[in-house]
């Protein structure tokens, strides 16, 4: 039985997150029906990480096995045609830029060794227009050199328990967090995140927490104690949903292209933004 890694992009906007819920639309259930329309047969997608309800993606990576042995490019294409919401003749806010044969052995969440996240922020008093629930719109003077050194103090090894959801299933607290960088683009600020997992609304509290600082509205010795005191109402606004991008994906071992592979795999519950 062939596995095929995908890569994905999809707007969050329509959707209760990647998980399949009921009664809600999601990620994983738009693109599982839409594979299974070609496939023939059901279909069962794992991906690198659940993103929340709102939340983007331009690099998303999943996997399905499929009964039949098919081209790569069709299992794209056949995908996408079916993604198509042929009532109005666009897609489905979500699409597959590529797909690929691989080994049994890889996992789109187990094999994954980091994830990157983009956050965007419009800094800037006029509203978005084009980008309109796909930023964070502040309008107040951000400095960024503060919002820098409030990041600074998040690096490393510890325990998030100040920046972790109530409703978060992770086994523990502990993260290691390799990146935390923030940049001005222009009218935009983009805080770029990594680490080999999240907490549950990690990413959303810690940026949230150091735009409190770059605000003025806190020090980056108040964002240490937040850390410090592991206690969730220590944490700033949790920034929203919209501006959240779910970007990359690291794997340990480069994974090689075959033209056939037997079935297997399974999953573990993956963290989520």
């Amino acid at each position: 039985m062939p596995r095929y890694k995908l890569i994905i992009e999809y707007n969050g906007a329509p959707f209760c997150g990647w998980q399949r819920q009921s009664g809600f639309p999601s990620v994983q259930q738009t693109l599982e029906e839409a594979m299974e329309q070609f496939a023939g047969h059901p279909v069962r997608l794992f991906c690198a990480g659940r993103t929340d309800t709102g939340v983007h993606a331009l690099h998303q990576v999943a996997h399905a096995d499929l009964l039949r042995d098919w081209p790569e490019e069709t299992v794209r294409d056949a995908t996408n045609a079916c993604l198509k919401d042929r009532s109005k003749g666009d897609y489905a806010y979500v699409c597959v830029l590529r797909a690929e044969k691989v080994p049994t052995s890889f996992h789109a969440r187990l094999s994954a060794t980091k994830r990157r996240y983009l956050y965007r922020i419009l800094n800037r008093r006029a509203p978005p227009g084009v980008e309109a629930g796909r930023v964070w719109h502040v309008p107040q003077p951000i400095r960024l050199d503060t919002m820098r050194d409030a990041a600074s103090k998040l690096l490393g090894h510890h325990d998030f328990t100040t920046f972790r959801s109530a409703h978060c299933q992770a086994p523990g607290p502990f993260k290691t967090l390799d990146r935390l960088d923030v940049t001005g683009e222009g009218e935009e600020i983009h805080v770029h995140a990594a680490a080999r997992s999240f907490l549950h609304h990690q990413v959303r509290s810690m940026v949230g927490t150091i735009v409190q600082a770059g605000l003025g509205r806190w020090s980056a010795d108040d964002v240490r104690a937040a850390l410090e005191a592991r206690d969730r109402t220590r944490c700033g606004p949790q920034a929203p949903a919209c501006g959240l991008y779910f970007v990359g994906v690291d794997y340990g071992e480069p994974v090689s292209r075959i033209e056939a592979v037997p079935d297997g795999g399974s999953e573990a519950r993956p963290e989520q933004r």
